[in-house]
């Protein structure tokens, strides 16, 4: 597996008594390594970075980069709104010896596509390590057209993009524009086996936090080109990656783990909520398809 190809972790942020609980933290990287993840994305979306203060989030990157020592590639979170908060965190994840960073799209601020192409040039002539752009309009309101994205790919420390647009037309502009040598990971669950279809090289996964080795395994099938064995498994996952999302994300994944004893504490950190009795019904019978539990 090449470096930056395959199933990445879009790894949650437990946390025990409103504090990060690092000991869970340090075993869920454990489960994930255990079951071929084959990298791991801490401070991103899924990790909560939102709530996450300075301090927490070089906390949480540090110990996910101690704990996985090397064994598999580290892409820390370090997207900011803010240009200069994202080169400070930028910063941070270089000084904490992050393989790459993941970068999103000004959020709120809705940038012009030539304020979102100055954001991230700035960003990557600030700091020297590899960046991911990160797509995902459904939260930030704003999407990075697929012309600027290839602007940016003329950048040598961009190196790719989690694109989680949801849309294959976009993605296929993105790899069609694009250098053959960019890395296009999925940011969505549900287009990861389609966009390694079209040319895309893994995803930055949700999932993969309950059930990793599935993820991973249909990653390496859609490589070694076994489609049936690909879509056997998407399928298979595919009422899980509902449940993903069938409350605010990450609180259905936070609550899976929980349930199978991974991490203490299920709970996410306000304005996110835990998932309700009907979602929690739900919830446990698509883990029980998946005899996660």
């Amino acid at each position: 597996m090449e470096k930056f190809h395959g199933a990445y972790v879009a790894i949650i942020t437990p946390f025990i008594n409103g504090e990060v609980d690092e000991q869970s933290f340090v075993d869920l990287i454990e489960f994930q390594i255990a079951n071929g993840t084959h990298g791991i994305v801490p401070c991103g979306t899924t990790g909560e970075s939102a709530t996450l203060s300075f301090d927490e989030h070089k906390q949480v990157m540090d110990l996910a980069i101690k704990t996985v020592a090397g064994r598999v590639p580290v892409i820390a979170g370090a997207g900011a709104n803010n240009t200069l908060e994202a080169i400070d965190l930028s910063e941070s994840a270089k000084e904490s010896g992050a393989d790459a960073i993941l970068s999103v799209a000004p959020y709120y601020n809705k940038p012009s596509q030539e304020g979102i192409y100055q954001h991230f040039k700035a960003i990557a002539e600030a700091v020297d390590i590899p960046m991911f752009l990160y797509n995902v309009p459904g939260r930030t309101v704003v999407n990075i057209a697929p012309e600027t994205t290839a602007r940016l790919a003329g950048i040598d420390n961009i190196i790719g993009i989690k694109e989680a647009c949801g849309c294959l037309e976009q993605i296929s502009d993105v790899i069609r524009k694009c250098p053959e040598d960019f890395i296009v990971l999925s940011g969505d669950d549900f287009t990861s086996m389609p966009t390694n279809v079209i040319g895309g090289k893994g995803v930055i996964s949700v999932i993969s936090n309950v059930f990793p080795k599935g993820m991973a395994e249909m990653q390496e099938a859609t490589f070694a080109g076994d489609w049936d064995r690909a879509r056997q498994l998407h399928y298979q996952m595919y009422d899980m990656m509902k449940q993903m999302f069938a409350a605010p994300s990450p609180a259905p994944a936070k609550k899976a783990l929980e349930l199978m004893g991974v991490i203490r504490e299920g709970l996410p950190r306000i304005p996110m909520t835990p998932i309700d009795d009907d979602n929690l019904a739900n919830l446990k019978l698509a883990m029980k398809g998946l005899n996660l539990i």
